[in-house]
């Protein structure tokens, strides 16, 4: 059996590490520090990546990394947070879905790593070293842990199928502006 020490030291290396991971993007998504693009820049990315309303999406991505991350790193109602993270890598999978699961060829083994590790803590819990313990676990209640995972997996589905529908959408206007003008024969309008 491991020590309680040090299970909760290593849940503490894990919250912290995962974390400040997840929250430096979301910065970049939200403050363009670290070399990110900001809301502008990140809003104009969702939109190319069928994201509808591209900078709501962008808020929803930045404030689901970095808020999920900041508050997982202090262990502050840590299944929310983990919900939250774990819900904004549901989104980052579905972009990099269509490259394969391996990271070096563009594919999602990164975010779904991240999500299911933020997934993972906010079910475990933060451990002692976090301030959900400090404070008595006011915000680390049972039912924060189910309301959270089905209010982020319900959000994820619904930002994911608004994505592919803007998808289906840009990809109809792109055919009929290609398709050729005329009358059905072949042959362009005489007028």
């Amino acid at each position: 059996m491991v020590h309680p020490n040090r299970r909760d030291l290593g849940l503490l290396v894990l919250r912290v590490g995962t974390g400040a991971v997840l929250a430096a993007h979301g910065t970049q998504k939200l403050l363009g520090w670290f070399g990110g693009g900001g809301i502008e820049g990140t809003s104009h990315a969702m939109e190319a990546m069928g994201f509808h309303p591209a900078r709501q999406s962008a808020i929803a991505a930045g404030f689901g990394e970095a808020g999920g991350g900041a508050l997982l790193a202090l262990g502050l109602a840590t299944p929310a947070a983990g919900a939250a993270a774990a819900g904004a890598m549901a989104g980052a999978v579905s972009v990099h879905a269509p490259a394969g699961f391996f990271a070096q060829a563009g594919g999602y083994e990164y975010p779904a790593f991240l999500g299911f590790t933020a997934a993972a803590i906010g079910i475990t819990g933060a451990g002692r070293y976090s301030l959900d313990h400090a404070t008595g676990h006011v915000l680390d209640r049972p039912w924060v842990v189910v309301t959270a995972f089905l209010g982020t997996a319900l959000a994820a589905a619904a930002v994911v199928g608004r994505r592919a529908q803007g998808q289906a959408a840009t990809a109809a206007a792109a055919e009929a502006d290609l398709a050729p003008e005329g009358d059905g024969t072949g042959e362009p309008d005489a007028h």
